[in-house]
């Protein structure tokens, strides 16, 4: 199977084999890597490409021990998932993403009135209802500072939330900026994630993002909010201050909505329905598909199922097509 590799892999790959700098060499590295079509055509390349990277990262943490200075943290470029989705909170210096991370999680990052305090990614978990979402909170993107492993977070979020500080009259500007610099590493936010023009430039993702317009309530918000919102029609904006519990709570539900994703309930027969431990499923997800996330077998021999909710007479029978909704409670027939 030919790798079908874009033509910007090799330009880049040329960069990649004329750089010297090693912390350079990594990020161009790993820029190739998230390029490559993922199918067996590139199989043996991806292999060697991860071996590049491991080397790159030895020789920079070994680097930095040598020259007698504080050994270099390495970041890693992915954040284990947990609970119904992962959401990656990004944006300019003291914007405040730290301060909507403690005030809805129980995560406990540094905080301060100067920028630049987050200096690592630090995860946390927000209840919604009947889930737990992740947040996770990440170091400020600006022209003085922008760390490369940042774009593996990024790719792998479910959703990106795009924070801007409306106590400050350039916060367009710096929006903006973070929107350039990430399109500049092939990481385009958008709120089209399934765009036709990803299928023309392999290498580019596309990620779903929505607008955090922070710190509402601050002396001249309101004019700062309408630019945010006429500069950026196509993003979905949603306006907090840690101070507004109204604010946090359309935050909350901004943040499911943007998930795109439902919650199906399950009751044993003869059993009240369990509302701890939902299945998550994307929308126009059926009946069969919620039995597979319980196990293959299952979906397998499943016959029929019942369904409770919204529209529904109460124990509906229904096939294994049926389509679910969100907050459907479904009991499984075998």
């Amino acid at each position: 199977m030919p790798a079908n590799l874009p033509p910007q892999y090799y330009e880049l790959e040329r960069q990649f084999r004329a750089e010297k700098d090693t912390a350079e060499k990594l990020r161009m590295a790993q820029e190739l890597f998230a390029m490559m079509p993922k199918h067996k055509g590139t199989d043996k390349l991806q292999a060697e490409m991860k071996a590049k990277i491991s080397q790159l990262k030895k020789e920079l943490a070994g680097g930095a021990k040598k020259g007698g200075g504080p050994a270099r943290v390495e970041q890693a470029d992915h954040v284990e998932r947990e609970g119904a989705g992962q959401v990656v909170l990004i944006g300019p210096p003291n914007t405040g993403k730290s301060s909507i991370i403690g005030a809805v999680t129980h995560a406990r990052p540094l905080v301060a009135d100067f920028p630049y305090t987050t200096r690592e990614v630090t995860p946390g978990m927000m209840p919604y209802e009947t889930i737990r979402i992740q947040l996770i909170d990440t170091p400020p993107i600006s022209p003085e500072q922008f760390e490369t492993y940042l774009l593996g977070i990024i790719r792998n979020a479910d959703l990106v939330c795009l924070v801007a500080g409306v106590d400050e009259d350039d916060c367009v500007d710096k929006i903006q900026y973070v929107i350039d610099k990430l399109k500049e590493r092939r990481v385009v936010l958008t709120n089209q994630p399934h765009d036709p023009e990803a299928m023309e430039n392999v290498g580019l993702a596309f990620k779903r993002t929505m607008l955090v317009a922070h710190k509402i309530f601050e002396d001249g918000w309101e004019a700062r909010f309408e630019r945010l919102k006429s500069r950026y029609p196509d993003y979905p904006i949603v306006g907090t201050s840690i101070l507004d519990d109204d604010s946090m709570a359309a935050f909350r539900k901004a943040i499911f909505d943007g998930l795109h994703i439902i919650r199906v309930f399950t009751k044993q027969i003869g059993h009240e329905a369990d509302f701890n431990d939902p299945i998550i499923l994307k929308p126009g997800s059926t009946v069969e598909q919620a039995a597979l996330h319980l196990h293959k077998d299952f979906a397998y021999k499943l016959q029929f199922a019942k369904i409770w909710g919204a529209g529904k007479f109460p124990g509906q029978r229904v096939q294994k097509t049926f389509v679910l909704s969100d907050g459907d409670i479904v009991e499984f027939h075998i």
